[in-house]
Parts: C-alpha cells; structure tokens; sequence
C-alpha cells in the first residue's frame, strides 16, 4: 500500500524538533523512534536494560512525525526500532519497504489478530475505543447504539472529539475500512456539523466531566488513568462500550518494527522479543498506562474491560490508510 506524504519537509522538521537524545548511539546500543507514550515506554527501557544489560537511546515524537522522519531518512536512519501508539504509522513505514521481518519467536509471541500477515511488524498494546458521557445527563438508554448515531441530527452539539490527533484518524481508517469510503465521507460531513472539536483527548474528558458536552469519543486509557489518580477529570463520567463489532467497537494495535538499515538488528530484534513477551506485556498489565497486553497468554489489568469481551471488529491494520483518511476529514472541513 502507497501513501502520498504530505509537507514532508515541514512534518520532517517537526519531528526533528521533537526528539530528544545523541545523534548517534554507541556500539551495540540501540535507538529507538518512539510514539508511544514517554512513561510506557521508558518502563519497557528499563525492564529490557536490566535484563539484558542492552542500553536504548530513546527519541520521542507522534506516529505521523516519527513515521514521515523515517521515511524521509531512508536507509539513513539512526533508528533501529520504531514503536507507535497506532497502526497506520506502522503501515506507512511497512508501505516504504523500511523495516525487516520481525523474528518468528517473536511473532509466535503476538495471536495472529495483533500483526500483520507480512511478519514486518507485530502488535505489542492495543486501546479500545469508547463513548465517554456525563452520567448527569445522560442513561444507558439514552446513548447512541453505533458510532454511525452520532451523525443523526439530534446528537447536534452534544458530543466532542479531536480528530487532528492519530488517535481519531486511527477510529476514522477503521470505519472506511469496515463501511467503506463513501459511508465514512457521509458520517464526517454529519460529525462537522455536530460534534465540537477539542485538542487531545484528555481534553474531550474533561469536557465531558465538566458538563460542557454530554458525550465523547476517546480512547479507554484515558478514563481509567484518571481514576487512577484523583479521578477528578473523570468523576461524573461513565464509559459506553458499542460492541457488537460495531466501527465504534474498534480496538486500535500500537505496533513495533525493527528497521531493515538497523546497525544492531540483533539488539533490536531482541528489544521487540522483550516487549512483546513476558517481561514487556507485565509491564502493561502491572503499569500504569492501562493499555490493553496483546501476548499470547498475557494479562491486561484487571481494571480493564477484558480485550476479548469488547466485541471488536476485525479491522487488517495493515491496510489502514492514514492518507486516505486525513484527505476525507480534510474534505469534510474537520482537519
């Protein structure tokens, strides 16, 4: 699959501005472009360090950044891992033909719905997406039985998102995967005219927490990250799973790849291996980050909904276009 690239310069800059840490590794270290989140990922650092003694350099960006830099990079790239929080990003990256097949022990770690057929990337977290509403002024009744209701025009002004994010593009791929494009193209132009655009995520939450929508679509994580903590963004908020295989029923795979120009393949292969096993996925399961573990066999926290209870429909994250989609919700005015 091909992908145009978009002010290629401009997005390569930016990402550039964004990471952090030498231009250069020392022998037998790895660098590792990271787009998930800083903390995750620096626990997976530390547990694979420890265990290994491998030291990784980490440079923190977002998908499209850190996905567009290494394409522009070529074989040029410091970068001997690349991890994402979204599919789409892996897929660009796969698209260039800029990373090796992942090793066969760490695919047989990650169920075949968690990686793509090619074998050059592998799942290692998933989030699922969800409908977070305030239980103040809406019941269970009362909320939307699809992800499509949102474009029906009595849900005018009263729901949010941040579509300039990964995260919405990442739900709005799958819908033009499972309902196809015209379908898509018709519920963004009904989203412009009655959702409110807000920044991030966490900022659709607090929202909806503080009365000013009764409802938005995020992904879970958010949610359960705040109650974990003083749960004051999320106290008056209550999650709606659409299930039934619904395109509102999504579950988004954060993938990880090792480069093809990797000076240390061994290391990095051996990185993936980490995170993907035992070691890695405990980290989701005991950690903070309340993303979903996607090993065979792993545990996610037990505060979670369980992956396989969500009902998610099958999506192939490898043809997840992320161009495709930011030209629709261009077209709808959202972007």
């Amino acid at each position: 699959m091909k992908y145009a690239l978009s002010a290629l310069a401009g997005a390569t800059a930016l990402a550039i501005s964004l990471i952090a840490g030498p231009a250069m590794a020392q022998d037998g270290d790895i660098v590792v472009y990271n787009a998930q989140h800083e903390s995750l990922t620096e626990a997976w650092v530390e547990g694979f360090t420890k265990e290994t003694g491998i030291k990784v350099t980490v440079r923190h960006g977002g998908d499209s950044d850190l996905s567009n830099q290494i394409v522009a990079e070529g074989a040029a790239s410091p970068a001997d891992v690349f991890l994402t929080e979204n599919s789409p990003a892996m897929a660009l990256v796969e698209s260039s033909g800029l990373f090796a097949p992942v090793d066969a022990d760490t695919q047989a770690q990650v169920p075949q719905e968690y990686q793509p057929a090619s074998g050059k990337w592998v799942g290692i977290a998933a989030r699922s997406t969800v409908f977070v509403y305030d239980k103040t002024k809406l019941t269970a009744e009362q909320l939307p039985k699809s992800l499509l209701d949102l474009a029906d025009p009595s849900w005018k002004g009263r729901w949010a998102a941040s579509p300039s994010g990964a995260d919405f593009q990442a739900i709005v791929s799958a819908l033009v995967q499972l309902k196809g494009e015209a379908a898509a193209a018709d519920w963004l132009k009904a989203m412009k005219e009655n959702f409110t655009a807000y920044k991030g995520n966490s900022t659709v939450m607090k929202a909806v927490n503080a009365g000013e929508v009764e409802g938005g679509v995020i992904y879970h994580y958010y949610y359960y990250g705040d109650q974990a903590k003083t749960g004051e963004n999320s106290k008056n908020i209550g999650l709606h799973y659409f299930k039934n295989q619904d395109p509102g029923a999504f579950v988004s795979v954060s993938g990880g790849g090792v480069l093809a120009s990797s000076k240390h393949p061994k290391e990095a292969q051996a990185f993936l291996k980490w995170v993907t096993g035992k070691g890695g996925q405990d980290v989701l399961k005991t950690g903070n980050s309340f993303e979903y573990a996607v090993g065979k066999g792993a545990d996610s926290n037990p505060a979670l909904v369980p992956l396989a209870d969500l009902q998610a429909p099958k999506v192939d994250a490898t043809t997840l276009n992320s161009k495709k989609v930011t030209d629709l919700m261009t077209a709808a005015g959202l972007l």
